[in-house]
């Protein structure tokens, strides 16, 4: 070897001796390994709480694949993805404030700090940390200051409980558009003022026990101090007076705008549901419907009635759109539905929206693509009414409703497992027609068991195709940006991972949902939930269940107590499900092959018919492109 080339190599092997060690790269597209920020949040969660007990001595430096998971009070999302779901150090004893670094954990759907001695205030930014909370637990520790009216940004939250802190001042009324929550807990706290009349009739008075300076419904009739006799006198003199004069301008106004007419007619007929209800069952736009130029308004059908239909009989035939027609059809959080019986005795659904940011012209070619959807497994829509600012939405009625109200009725309606695989082929051909029977896929983006109806023979039929388009957040939620961004719109335990970074509609994201209604109907839970009695006390959505029991050999602890026999079908179904699941979207099937695995396994059920005239054509393989 010639002198110059073995001084080079010298060379180079002293360099090498000198450097650090590379660090170990993970396998491409590695799902196992633990996300960078995951560990940076529990690293900062460590470095920011004092732990006098010792109970975070197990969060060491290691965060390879797995070891994550091993720490004290963490859970994963699955063993083959190391995402933290469930941040629980309830009674670790820890001291300090609420650590910033838990903004690092965004995928975790479970915050609990209770019962330690947290100090200092809730930060107004933690719901933009950790977006996806569903359960907030930071009850008893010593937390102060008001309760920050930012709470209501965490719009996945099921449970928030707060009780025996030092918080002050006024409930914020804006926890009241926290339209997912079904557990509040603000007890022994110094909060003082009205209760918002949305949570107060909502929950019962032992949530908002132990707050002296409280009151409104349910833990007082009213607010305001006791008043001396001159001081009562001086309220009810002008109390008359102010009524008399309210008197006076009503009748000036009833004079002038000759609307006494349309008031007559509502008192005669005593009143009617709408009218006495909250704000939220929206009496003040079915009062705007009533009026007479509006009552008149055409409802545009499709198909050329016999008779024409309009806004006025669809009022009467919902008793002006009364809570008591509300059904469960599709998406609440897009519109609310209502059940109308024409005087024919014909059944439709009828869905308003509850903003839409198109125009006018806008909104009715929306209606004529939407319209031209015809498949036996979509439910159909049938026509729509415009009328000022509302959009109304009239599809044909399903008899027996939505799939998850269906899984929830005990009794005689329990399904066999016949049924529920009849069901889980229809609502896949319908599905794979919208991703593969055109060019250009209709991506459905807010599937859920609620977005699948039933018709009399329990034939299932999808609903809410095209509401993408249409549906924008509430008021003050957000302005007018699409909800469908962020993944704000999709219901929670459906809604694909890849969306908390690339909140974009696909193919893949339709099929993750997709996965989760084969696990609803081969279990009988509940996506966002697992009930105690089966799941033992777990906590986590349905997807983080069945990851569970795979992983420990139980899967067979997943399947419905009720379903027995077909053994091997069941089988073969939970891995279509699992295959839809996949964390990594280019893993998971297209719906072209979900339908043709679920109708094979389906063969000699009266499952497998052919629809020639809706061919699936296009997409077939399972790129997302």
């Amino acid at each position: 070897m010639p002198p110059s080339l073995r001084l080079l190599l010298l060379l180079a092997l002293a360099l090498a001796l000198t450097l650090p060690p590379a660090a170990p790269q993970p396998a491409p597209g590695s799902a196992a390994e633990p996300q960078e920020d995951d560990a940076r949040c529990l690293k900062g969660v460590k470095a920011d709480l004092r732990d006098p007990e010792g109970r975070l001595t197990s969060w060491t430096s290691n965060t390879s694949a797995g070891a994550v998971c091993d720490f004290s009070g963490i859970s994963c999302w699955n063993p083959q993805e190391s995402r933290i779901l469930a941040v629980s150090l309830s009674g670790f004893g820890l001291q300090g404030k609420i650590p910033p670094a838990l903004q690092y954990c965004r995928s975790a759907n479970t915050l609990d700090l209770s019962s330690n001695a947290l100090e200092g205030q809730i930060p107004p930014a933690l719901c933009d940390w950790i977006p996806f909370v569903v359960n907030l637990d930071l009850s008893g520790n010593r937390l102060t200051g008001p309760l920050p009216s930012e709470l209501a940004n965490c719009r996945f939250l099921n449970s928030l409980k707060l009780s025996d802190n030092a918080f002050s001042g006024q409930i914020p009324a804006s926890l009241a558009r926290l339209d997912r929550l079904k557990a509040l807990d603000l007890s022994g706290n110094r909060l003082e003022g009205q209760i918002p009349s949305q949570l107060g009739s909502a929950f019962s008075k032992d949530s908002f026990s132990g707050n002296s300076g409280l009151c409104g419904h349910p833990v007082s009739s009213r607010c305001g101090s006791g008043l001396g006799g001159t001081g009562l006198g001086i309220v009810i003199a002008a109390g008359v007076f102010g009524a008399a004069a309210s008197l006076l301008l009503a009748f000036f106004f009833w004079r002038c705008t000759g609307k006494g007419k349309a008031g007559r007619r509502r008192q005669g007929r005593g009143g009617s549901e709408s009218e006495v209800t909250a704000a939220e069952d929206g009496s003040w736009w079915a009062e705007r419907l009533r009026a007479a130029h509006n009552r008149l308004a055409p409802v545009s059908l499709f198909q050329k009635p016999i008779v024409k239909v309009k806004l006025a009989d669809l009022l009467a035939a919902t008793q002006d759109f009364s809570t008591s027609h509300i059904v469960v059809a599709g998406s609440s959080r897009a519109g609310t539905a209502y059940r109308a019986v024409l005087r024919d005795g014909s059944a439709l659904t009828v869905k308003r929206l509850h903003s839409c940011p198109l125009s006018e012209k806008a909104f009715r070619s929306e209606m004529g693509r939407i319209g031209q959807l015809r498949h036996p497994n979509i439910v159909p829509l049938l026509g729509f009414c415009v009328v000022e600012e509302e959009r109304l939405l009239v599809y044909k009625h399903m008899e027996s409703g939505a799939l998850s109200k269906v899984m929830k009725e005990p009794g005689e309606t329990l399904l066999d497992w016949a049924t529920r695989l009849r069901i889980a082929v229809g609502a896949a051909r319908g599905l794979a027609w919208l991703h593969h029977g055109f060019q250009m896929p209709q991506i459905h983006q807010n599937l859920s068991s609620s977005a699948v109806l039933l018709d009399e023979d329990y034939e299932a039929r999808i609903t809410d195709v095209g509401l993408t388009r249409l549906v924008r957040m509430a008021p003050g939620e957000g302005g007018d940006t699409s909800p469908f961004l962020n993944g704000d719109f999709g219901e929670f335990g459906y809604v694909a991972p890849e969306y908390a970074s690339n909140p974009v509609g696909t193919m893949k994201g339709d099929t993750y949902a997709f996965g989760v209604i084969l696990l609803e109907l081969v279990s009988g839970q509940e996506a966002a939930s697992v009930s105690s009695d089966v799941g033992e006390g777990f906590k986590g959505t349905l997807v983080d269940w069945v990851f569970q029991l795979k992983s420990t050999g139980r899967i067979a602890d997943a399947v419905d107590k009720s379903l027995k026999g077909s053994d091997a079908e069941i089988s073969e179904f939970l891995k279509v499900a699992f295959q839809c699941i996949v964390a990594r979207p280019k893993e998971r099937i297209s719906m072209y092959r979900v339908y043709h695995s679920l109708k094979s396994i389906g063969t000699g059920r009266d499952v497998s018919e052919q629809f020639d005239e809706f061919p699936l054509a296009y997409n077939k393989d399972d790129s997302d492109t």
